[in-house]
């Protein structure tokens, strides 16, 4: 299982942020076929790993930080660049946090497509790779988009990111930060929970707000 999704096929689906859980038909058909004890012991661990899914539904506001002041930190680009996050301050900013993974492929080109969107507004798209990965892996990595990236692509290789927003555990990750550096919004996922759209209104939000959300 990679740290990208939380996923048995035909099985299983837990979604720590929204707590969903689905049970495919055909797992209900399989567990009917199984002798008893066999089917008891899968039960008893079906229950135990849906209990520990829906505590982390619970727990996901406060593990994310939502309210309170996003971490700074301060990372070279793919391009060389130093990017610090406090540079940004008075500006909405959007914070990926990705490895080198297919969901974190497809939220990075979400991320693309916002970053296009918002061009000439208040607003700074960022995205790190935060699990450690070498500047080449990253860029061979970002040569397989369907995109080009062209906002800052950081690369955190004592996985600074990581231990600060708890990303290594929940990836990609994606957070909205307002003008004053207060985290607003999170979600986890490629899903439409994080797609470019709602990214986007949850941006203008914060935008026609001017910032007052955080004082």
């Amino acid at each position: 299982m990679s740290n990208c999704e939380f996923r048995m096929r035909d099985t299983l689906c837990g979604y720590s942020q929204s707590g969903w859980i689905h049970i495919s038909s055909l797992t209900a058909y399989s567990l009917l076929r199984l002798g008893g004890n066999m089917r008891k012991i899968l039960l008893s661990l079906l229950i135990l790993v849906v209990c520990v899914v829906l505590v982390s539904g619970a727990s996901a506001k406060s593990f994310f930080k939502i309210g309170e002041p996003a971490p700074s930190f301060s990372l070279t680009s793919v391009t060389g660049e130093t990017v610090a996050l406090e540079s940004f301050k008075g500006k909405v900013i959007v914070l990926g946090l990705f490895h080198i993974c297919e969901p974190c492929m497809m939220q990075g080109t979400n991320l693309q497509k916002v970053y296009e969107a918002t061009r000439g507004k208040e607003v700074a798209v960022v995205g790190v790779n935060s699990s450690g990965d070498s500047k080449k892996a990253i860029m061979e990595f970002l040569s397989k988009f369907p995109v080009k990236v062209t906002y800052p692509y950081l690369v955190d290789p004592k996985q600074v990111t990581d231990k600060l927003y708890g990303g290594g555990r929940f990836i990609p990750n994606v957070y909205i930060i307002d003008q004053h550096g207060v985290i607003q919004w999170q979600r986890v996922g490629n899903m439409d929970l994080a797609g470019p759209e709602v990214i986007l209104a949850e941006v203008e939000k914060l935008l026609a707000q001017g910032g007052s959300q955080g004082l």
